[in-house]
């Protein structure tokens, strides 16, 4: 075996005749287990929709489900809930269902679980039963069809064409019996002598485009519920959202700190309680309890990583059967990740566009943020604003082999990040497939990166 003098002496490889140091595990942030209740009690509840005879609607893309609670419907997110049981290690049924009924394994796997679990429901494999009830089907299959039959579909996706066409897959697969309902997002292209992010012509122009939508959306809300649609009741929401966001960009901001109090994998851990679940006090709650924990890290010097080498950006979506593994793999490498385009550029991320009292056209602004849905240019702008800002070292891009759109201008931003002076280096997955995903490639590219970093520093000693 080769040594590296320069890696054994600062304790990254053992110099002859030692052993190799056991490396320290990431001290993970204690308060994502309230996130995580908060999310399985929100899934518990929906399960039993049907039961309490609750309108149901499926929907994708942007986080439409302010609208959706003030309507007085339950809603699943097909995402969120493709990228649960990807977590879980519970896809496999879903998927070979899609695929079985002809979906390839090419097609966004997200759409193609979400795709299985609506066959499965169909089936009535396990409506809403305990799996001690029925030894007889593969605990797998039964959380893969428990999501209640939708009563309508709501299409809300930015940046991407497959999820432009998911509900109307959606809408073959219930027999054509289910209305739907589009919104349509036009992609944000940047050309224009004033485009920038958030900024020019084009953005106003584009987000009142959506604002208008979202009023049709929520006439056709009352159209089906046959109920006026709640208006103090999406003040409220929006009210508190718009608070849990404030602390969740607050408690970002602070991970600039060196070493960094959390990682990326910690914001990982709290997406799915700002992506979907409703605006109430407890929303509000969860986030304040992590800024505070963070604060108190500060306060006593306590580390996301015991021994803080690198710090780096993930781009891309997240590669969700390998979320702990990922993060105990940068963590043997001393490799803090300190923030990514999914998590900090996403996800009511600009609270300031909030009115509570007027939320539409806040609402618009922000749906039109998925970080799928800029320009190369624009998305390079954040993407190296962010950079500067937690003082990074390189960028680990995420090229997911099913979700294209997220990995569009990724090869643009790369040369862009070089040209700062900044390394990069790219790894295949997916986001709920696993089968994509090669450990050792992402093992040899990141020692390789983090080797040149090295390098790289010793050149400006």
């Amino acid at each position: 075996m080769s040594i590296n003098l320069e890696q054994a002496k600062s304790g990254q490889q053992p110099l002859p005749g030692q052993t190799a140091k056991t490396p320290a595990p990431a001290n993970r942030l204690m308060s994502t287990r309230t996130g995580s209740k908060l999310v399985r009690d929100y899934w518990d509840n929906l399960f039993t929709a049907r039961e309490r005879g609750a309108t149901v609607v499926w929907y994708n893309g942007a986080a439409i489900n302010p609208i959706l609670q003030a309507a007085g419907v339950e809603y699943c997110h097909g995402e969120a809930f493709g990228a649960r049981l990807a977590a879980m290690h519970l896809e496999g049924p879903a998927q070979q269902a899609g695929e079985s009924y002809g979906y390839i394994n090419e097609l966004c796997s997200y759409a193609r679980t979400t795709i299985g679990c609506a066959l499965l429901t169909q089936k009535g494999a396990a409506d809403n039963v305990e799996m001690d009830e029925h030894p007889d089907i593969p605990p797998k299959e039964i959380m893969a069809s428990r999501l209640p039959a939708p009563d309508f579909f709501v299409n809300a996706y930015a940046g991407c064409s497959t999820g432009q066409q998911w509900d109307e897959i959606s809408y073959r697969l219930f027999n054509k019996k289910l209305p739907f309902f589009k919104i349509s997002y036009p992609l944000l292209w940047g050309n224009k002598p004033d485009a920038g992010y958030i900024r020019g012509e084009e953005w106003e122009t584009a987000s009142r485009y959506v604002a208008d939508q979202i009023y049709k959306l929520i006439e056709f809300l009352e159209f089906q519920t046959g109920r006026k649609f709640d208006w103090d009741a999406l003040r409220e929401s929006m009210f508190y959202i718009k608070k849990a966001a404030e602390l969740r960009l607050e408690a970002l901001d602070l991970c600039a700190a060196r070493p960094t109090p959390a990682v990326f994998w910690d914001w990982i851990a709290s997406i799915a309680p700002i992506n979907f679940l409703p605006g109430t006090p407890a929303l509000v709650d969860y986030f304040a309890e992590m800024k505070a924990e963070i604060e108190q890290r500060l306060k006593d010097n306590v580390s996301a990583l015991p021994n803080e080498r690198y710090r780096l950006m993930f781009d891309g979506i997240m590669n969700w059967n390998k979320v702990g593994w990922l993060a105990n793999k940068f963590a043997e490498h001393d490799a803090a990740v300190i923030c990514g385009r999914y998590t900090h550029t996403s996800f009511w991320n600009e609270p300031h566009f909030i009115d509570p009292e007027d939320p539409i056209l806040g609402m618009a602004k922000h749906y039109l943020l998925c970080p799928f849905n800029h320009s190369a240019k624009n998305l390079g702008e954040v993407m190296l604003r962010d950079c500067e800002k937690f003082g990074l070292d390189g960028i680990v891009f995420h090229a997911t082999r099913t979700c294209r759109s997220a990995s569009n201008g990724q090869m643009v931003v790369a040369q862009m990040a070089q040209k700062k002076g900044l390394q990069t280096m790219f790894f295949e997955g997916d986001v709920a497939d696993e089968s994509f995903y090669k450990d050792e490639v992402l093992q040899s590219r990141l020692e390789a990166m983090l080797e040149t970093i090295d390098v790289q520093r010793a050149r400006i000693a």
